[in-house]
């Protein structure tokens, strides 16, 4: 497994509360949804605005990332989630 993130976009889905990215093992894109707990859990001073998540988003773009390769390590799944208890 060689999860690579390529493609620096992200955006606010508010039907899922989350910010959603993509992630890359070799051909195969890979979406990843971080939660807004999520991201409260990280910056504790996010507001509940989408610009606000994807500005916290960005600031732990690093972390996230980080995260988001062991939960893919899991196993296969459709997408992947990540909650507050991942952080």
């Amino acid at each position: 497994m060689n999860l690579n993130f390529a493609n620096p976009s992200r955006s606010y889905d508010s039907t899922r509360r989350a910010v959603r990215f993509w992630g890359y093992d070799r051909s195969m894109e890979v979406s990843f949804f971080v939660a807004e707990d999520a991201l409260r859990r990280l910056q504790p001073s996010t507001s509940a605005e989408g610009d606000a998540f994807l500005n916290a988003f960005d600031a732990h773009l690093r972390r996230i990332r980080e995260v988001a390769t062991e939960v893919y390590a899991r196993g296969p799944k459709g997408s992947y989630d990540l909650k507050a208890s991942d952080f």
